[in-house]
C-alpha cells in the first residue's frame, strides 16, 4: 500500500472471543497482503464501557463506543463488522446496509429463517447501490480447504458419492461448567447445530458446489441446567451458585442428500457436538469419490490427506500433504515452506477477500443469500428432529414431510 491507497474505516460491534479473532484479522491482513484499500480499525463497540475500552487498547482500535447505533450514523465508518450473538445480527446488519455501510457478519447469519430472509433481502437491495455484504464462515479461508477445493474442481475425486462432516468439541463435558449466551436459545438460536454444525454444512457445500436438499436429524441436550455466570474475568466468567436452564441442543446428528455440483446425488453424514471428550476443535471433513478421496481435520489444519484411486494398486494410499507451499492458497504471503500457520490466519484471509471485493465492486462469498440457505438447513434439521420425520426438505416452500416412501427408506 502507498500514500494514495484508499482507506476503509471499520467499526466492529462485539468485543468478546470473536471480536478478538476479527481484530487479529483486521490488524494483520494489511501487513502481509497488498490490499487495494487499507482497512483502518476505527471503532470497537461493546455494552460495558470499561471492558470495551480495555479491548480497544489490547486489540488496537482507535476508539471505543457502547451504542452500536452511533457507528451506523457515523459518516466516517465504511464497514460494519458484526461479532455479536445471533439475536442482534438482523437489526444491526439491516440498519448498517440501509445506512450505506458494507457489512461483514459472523455466522450463522441469524437465529431464524425469517430474520435471515430479511437480511438477505436488505443485502440484495444494498447491492443495487454498490453496498457489499458477506457472512464470516472463516474456515473457507484455511489454505488446506482451498487446496482441497481446487483438487475437487480439477476432477481429482471424480464423482463424489459420500460425505462425512463432523465438528467435535468437548468444552461442555463438565456439567458444572457455567451458562453462557451460547446455551440460551433466545440469544444463540440453537446450540451445537448452529454454532459449529453450520461450519460443517458450509464447508461441504463450499468444497463440492452442491447443496443439502433434504435432511433427517436428531438433537440431544445432555445437561439441562448449569450454574449462571458470576464475575467476568478476561473473555470468560466464573460460575455462581444460581443455575439457569439450557434451552439449546448439546449435540446434533443428521443425514442429508446433496443436489447439484460435484456431489450431486451423494449422501452425507453430519455431527456437531460439544461433548466429544478429548476433541478440542476437530472439524473433520471426508469426501469419497470414484477417482479419489480427501480427508481434513482442523486440529491438523496445515495438512490434507489425499487418496488417488487412479494410481497403480501397489501405490495407493492416503498421502499426507503439508499445505505450506507458496502454490497453496494464501500461503505465498506468509512463511517459508514447512512453517505452519494457525486459527487466526483464516480471519486475515477473510479480511483480504472482503476488502478486495468491496474495493473492486464484486460480490464477496459467502453472501447473505448463502447464509439464508444455511439457516434453512439448520431449521430443517430442527423440524426433522422435533417431528421424528425421516426426511425434511431444506427449501422453505416444502415445510411438511411430503417425501415418498422410497425417500423415507433411503
Amino acid at each position: 500500500m502507498t500514500e494514495d491507497t484508499p482507506q476503509l474505516r471499520v467499526a466492529m460491534i462485539g468485543a468478546g472471543f470473536m471480536g478478538a479473532a476479527h481484530s487479529q484479522g483486521w490488524r494483520t491482513a494489511p501487513r502481509f497482503f497488498d490490499l487495494p484499500a487499507e482497512p483502518v480499525m476505527s471503532v470497537i463497540v461493546g455494552r460495558d464501557a470499561a471492558r470495551v475500552d480495555d479491548a480497544r487498547r489490547r486489540f488496537g482500535w482507535q476508539r471505543s463506543a457502547t451504542d452500536w447505533r452511533t457507528v451506523i450514523d457515523d459518516p466516517e465508518v465504511d464497514i460494519v463488522d458484526i461479532c455479536t450473538p445471533g439475536d442482534s445480527h438482523a437489526e444491526i446488519a439491516i440498519a448498517a446496509l440501509e445506512a450505506g455501510k458494507h457489512v461483514l457478519c459472523e455466522k450463522p447469519l441469524a437465529n431464524t429463517v425469517a430474520e435471515a430472509q430479511e437480511m438477505a433481502d436488505a443485502a440484495e437491495r444494498a447491492a443495487a447501490r454498490g453496498i457489499r455484504s458477506m457472512v464470516g464462515f472463516s474456515y473457507r479461508r484455511v489454505p488446506a480447504i482451498g487446496f482441497a477445493r481446487n483438487l475437487i474442481r480439477e476432477g481429482r475425486l471424480g464423482t463424489i458419492r459420500q460425505v462425512r462432516a463432523l465438528y467435535l468439541q468437548d468444552w461442555l463435558r463438565d456439567e458444572d461448567g457455567p451458562m453462557t449466551w451460547r446455551l440460551d436459545k433466545a440469544a444463540a438460536g440453537s446450540g451445537s447445530l448452529g454454532d459449529i454444525g453450520a461450519h460443517a454444512i458450509d464447508l461441504v457445500e463450499h468444497l463440492t458446489g452442491s447443496r443439502l436438499a433434504g435432511v433427517s436429524g436428531t438433537l440431544a441436550t445432555f445437561v439441562e441446567e448449569r450454574p449462571l455466570l458470576g464475575e467476568t474475568v478476561g473473555l470468560s466468567g466464573t460460575a455462581s451458585e444460581q443455575r439457569g436452564r439450557v434451552t439449546v441442543d448439546d449435540a446434533a446428528w443428521f443425514t442429508a442428500r446433496l443436489e447439484g455440483g460435484s456431489a450431486a446425488g451423494a449422501i452425507g453424514a453430519f455431527e456437531a457436538t460439544r461433548y466429544a471428550t478429548g476433541r478440542k476443535n476437530s472439524l473433520r471433513i471426508e469426501l469419497s469419490g470414484s477417482r479419489g478421496a480427501i480427508a481434513f481435520d482442523l486440529e491438523a489444519m496445515n495438512e490434507l490427506q489425499f487418496y488417488d484411486a487412479t494410481a497403480p494398486a501397489g501405490e495407493q494410499g492416503f498421502t499426507r500433504i503439508i499445505v505450506t507451499e507458496p502454490e497453496h492458497p494464501y500461503m505465498a504471503n506468509w512463511w517459508p515452506t514447512g512453517h505452519a500457520i494457525g486459527y487466526e490466519h483464516a480471519f486475515s484471509h477473510e479480511v483480504v477477500d472482503f476488502v478486495t471485493a468491496v474495493t473492486n465492486g464484486t460480490d464477496p462469498a459467502p453472501s447473505f443469500a448463502d447464509g439464508l440457505h444455511i439457516q434453512k438447513v439448520l431449521e430443517a434439521v430442527e423440524r426433522s428432529a422435533g417431528s421424528g420425520s425421516a426426511w425434511t426438505r431444506t427449501d422453505d416452500d416444502d415445510t411438511d414431510d411430503d417425501s415418498t416412501d422410497e425417500q423415507k427408506e433411503a
